[in-house]
């Protein structure tokens, strides 16, 4: 009995480790939705983040149903999801963007090295737009209907197989 005490510890601080580390790697819920899905877009008026784009503001969402892609030049994934955006772009889709926590400099390079598929981006310096609508990192995508609501949100970068899902949010959104 003796032993098993001297024992005890270390087993509960093994299966205390292994309940948070199973935690950690599988953790039940990966999305974390916007609470905004469903409300419109908070009023804002973003300064310009590139060079050769306007600057953005929430009057920009009315019209027609488009994406807000939200990114940052030293985020990996946004790289990845570049292309999907200029396809999306090229048949007609409008993609905005707000660079979150980047410099102009950095975001000119950006683009210059993979692609520019926004038709403006707006410079969130404090990422207080990025979380007002909701957005919990890069990248995130939302679909914004004809009258500024938000209606989808893409966690993550966008990948072939998204394209569906998003195809269906902007259809839906007119």
């Amino acid at each position: 009995m003796k032993r098993f005490w001297l024992w005890a510890p270390l087993a509960m601080f093994v299966i205390f480790f292994a309940v948070v580390a199973s935690g950690l790697y599988a953790p039940d819920d990966r999305n974390h939705p916007s609470k905004m899905i469903g409300k419109p877009l908070p009023v804002f008026a973003l300064p310009v983040a590139a060079k050769d784009r306007p600057a953005l503001s929430s009057r920009d969402f009315t019209g027609q149903p488009k994406l807000l892609n939200v990114f940052a030049s030293w985020c990996i994934p946004c790289i990845a999801e570049v292309p999907i955006l200029s396809e999306l772009a090229q048949h007609g889709i409008v993609v905005e963007g707000i660079a979150i926590r980047d410099r102009p400099a950095d975001v000119d390079r950006f683009l210059g090295q993979h692609g520019n598929p926004y038709r403006a981006i707006g410079s969130d310096v404090d990422s207080s737009i990025q979380l007002a609508i909701g957005s919990s990192g890069v990248p995130e995508t939302f679909v914004i209907d004809s009258k500024g609501i938000i209606r989808h949100q893409h966690i993550g970068a966008i990948t072939v197989e998204d394209v569906p899902t998003i195809m269906a949010a902007l259809k839906a959104a007119r």
